[in-house]
């Protein structure tokens, strides 16, 4: 604390002025400060809502790409679960297409086999007809044979 000198009436009036002037200059460099301060405050708060809105934004941004990882794998998923059921289904196909060409064959060799057993029938048939054809010609032969032994 300062002390004054005393004078006939008080203190002595230019070390008051002078204290005075030091006490008014001290405050308005702490109101000075104060406001520096201040200043500092408040953008320190204006950079601390502007840091809350980019991490918001950055969690946003890590939301949406999780979504789309999940999506991407999702569609590597169906992917290949599309790719193993076409290869299934294909597979399926190309077996039946066995089957049945397999069974198309077996058809084709029980229609030749039939159209054999029918042309050696047939073959059969004409032998007998050829053998009693030559039969009957022979028999007329010699009924004409004895004709012309029967002279008339």
């Amino acid at each position: 604390m300062e002390k004054f000198n005393r004078t006939l009436r008080g203190y002595d009036p230019e070390e008051v002025n002078n204290f005075l002037d030091k006490v008014i200059a001290q405050v308005e460099g702490m109101i000075s400060e104060s406001k520096e301060k201040d200043a500092k405050i408040a953008e320190l708060q204006k950079l601390e809502i502007e840091n809350k809105g980019l991490k918001e934004k950055l969690l946003q941004y890590e939301r949406m790409e999780a979504t789309l990882n999940k999506t991407i794998m999702m569609a590597q998923k169906t992917s290949e679960q599309v790719r193993v059921s076409t290869q299934k289904e294909s597979e399926a196909i190309l077996e039946e297409a066995k089957r049945n060409a397999s069974r198309i064959v077996n058809e084709a060799l029980l229609r030749a086999e039939k159209t054999e057993q029918e042309a050696n029938m047939l073959r059969r048939n004409i032998n007998i007809f050829k053998r009693r054809v030559r039969d009957i010609v022979e028999a007329q032969l010699e009924v004409v044979n004895e004709m012309d032994q029967v002279e008339l």
